[in-house]
């Protein structure tokens, strides 16, 4: 049984991720106008990811193509039931971890989002595909919608958000990953500390880099 190949799915995503090609956060006439060094500095800052994700409220962020079908596997192949997303956007990846939940049988997928209209958007993309009953969107900055009320055994963790929280957002998590949990984390080479830290055998993490933008993490213990 494969959710992602079927209707309403496998339309829904063909729509968004033909929508997400023709978009990029370039046509930002304040992003374009910056230097590679400084919209690198914007995307490693902790003081303006809030004015920096403002700025893209209208373009999907969306994860790869590669990387929305390795999180679907990945979540098939740990029969995940309930999992943690940092970053809905329009909701391509957390489609692609409901459609999972589905097929591993019903589960449990908490996502949060910075956007409001973002929020909105995904809500009705989800909707479409018949996934919504699986998902609860938290909308707010993560560092506060996910500082309680968390499930208490998580299964997989995907960092996708403003990239220099990963690491204040995995320690939110942290607590309630079992061992075995995955963590997939996007442009993870944006946050040196998220590197350094599951790079670090102390902290119980095996990590490995998959395709160029993806730190692939297993929580040991």
């Amino acid at each position: 049984m494969n959710t992602l190949l079927n209707a309403p799915v496998h339309q829904v995503l063909s729509r968004l991720f033909a929508e997400s090609e023709q978009a990029s956060p370039m046509q930002i006439p304040a992003l374009a106008r910056l230097s590679k060094a400084e919209q690198t500095a914007m995307m490693q800052s902790k003081s303006e990811y809030r004015e920096l994700y403002a700025q893209l409220k209208d373009v999907p962020l969306a994860v790869s193509k590669d990387t929305a079908n390795l999180l679907y596997m990945l979540a098939r192949s740990c029969n995940a039931r309930c999992i943690v997303e940092f970053g809905t956007s329009y909701g391509i990846s957390t489609l692609h971890l409901a459609a999972a939940l589905r097929d591993n049988g019903g589960g449990r997928l908490l996502t949060t989002e910075f956007e409001a209209s973002k929020v909105r958007k995904a809500t009705q993309h989800l909707s479409q595909a018949n996934l919504l009953d699986l998902v609860e969107i938290r909308e707010g900055d993560a560092l506060q919608s996910l500082s309680s009320n968390l499930p208490a055994q998580i299964d997989l963790l995907l960092l996708d958000g403003a990239k220099a929280l990963y690491l204040d957002v995995l320690h939110l998590v942290q607590p309630n990953l079992r061992a075995g949990a995955l963590i997939v984390a996007d442009n993870a080479d944006y946050c040196a500390e998220y590197m350094a830290y599951i790079a670090n055998p102390a902290n119980g993490y095996l990590s490995v880099p998959f395709a160029e933008d993806v730190e692939l993490s297993c929580k040991l213990v």
